[in-house]
């Protein structure tokens, strides 16, 4: 498996620890897509992806009826993706993805979970460079799929040569450009690929060993800020156990 498998199964196996959270998170997504392309998954691709992850996830049909539902009406406030980023302990870079409705609140919460560990939150933006953002597509692998075929065929839009695969799930899974996320999204759907989740991540460019008393102060941190509402993905440039 690739680098970028290993650290997306080690992030991934945290992330999505706890099913309420989960839900909370990808009821956020779902108000964004609709806010941004509409409540139709026919003619909202992004909208489309995320009910696909929402259905991976066991999220049941009414929290996601209710979730577009409340994005249409005109008494709810708008969730707002902002990202937040600074050192934690033991110099690990820390980058947290979030969507609010108040980024007051937010930025306050986040500040003191950076506070709480000795940590410094920087500006937005500081600490981008230490990590890649790409997008994430993963499908059922067909029978008589060449990947090196399907790969030259979807460099052009911008899609890396790395990709992974799931023997025991017999999923394949593709990493690409954010701004080609659409033009991903289309091909496969075109080519009859059966997509069972796509997402934005972030892969950091270098990493840092820690001691494993290290890692589990570091863990702690990341933990306390996962269970923030309004956040949605935490990354950090430690390296996976």
């Amino acid at each position: 498996m690739g680098r970028a498998f290993e650290y997306r199964k080690a992030t991934k196996m945290k992330r999505w620890g706890h099913m309420a959270r989960t839900f909370t998170k990808i009821g956020k997504q779902i108000s964004i897509a609709v806010k941004a392309g509409g409540p139709d998954p026919e003619t909202n691709p992004h909208l489309r992806v995320i009910l696909q992850n929402a259905k991976k996830e066991n999220m049941p049909k009414a929290n996601v009826e209710s979730a577009i539902k409340n994005a249409m009406s005109k008494d709810k406030g708008d969730y707002k993706e902002v990202t937040y980023e600074g050192y934690g302990p033991h110099g690990v870079a820390i980058f947290v993805d979030a969507a609010t409705d108040n980024t007051t609140r937010t930025v306050g919460n986040v500040r003191a979970i950076f506070n709480k560990y000795g940590g410094n939150l920087g500006t937005q933006g500081s600490l981008a460079f230490l990590f890649d953002h790409k997008c994430v597509f993963t499908f059922k692998k067909k029978d008589d799929l060449d990947m090196d075929e399907l790969i030259l065929e979807l460099i052009e839009f911008g899609v890396d040569d790395e990709y992974d695969i799931d023997d025991e799930e017999g999923e394949v899974s593709i990493y690409g450009e954010v701004t080609s996320f659409g033009e991903i999204n289309k091909y496969l759907e075109e080519h009859g690929f059966e997509v069972t989740s796509a997402e934005f991540t972030r892969f950091p460019k270098d990493q840092v060993d820690v001691t494993p008393e290290q890692r589990e102060t570091i863990d702690k941190m990341v933990d306390l800020l996962e269970d923030d509402d309004d956040v949605q993905n935490v990354y950090t440039t430690m390296k996976p156990e």
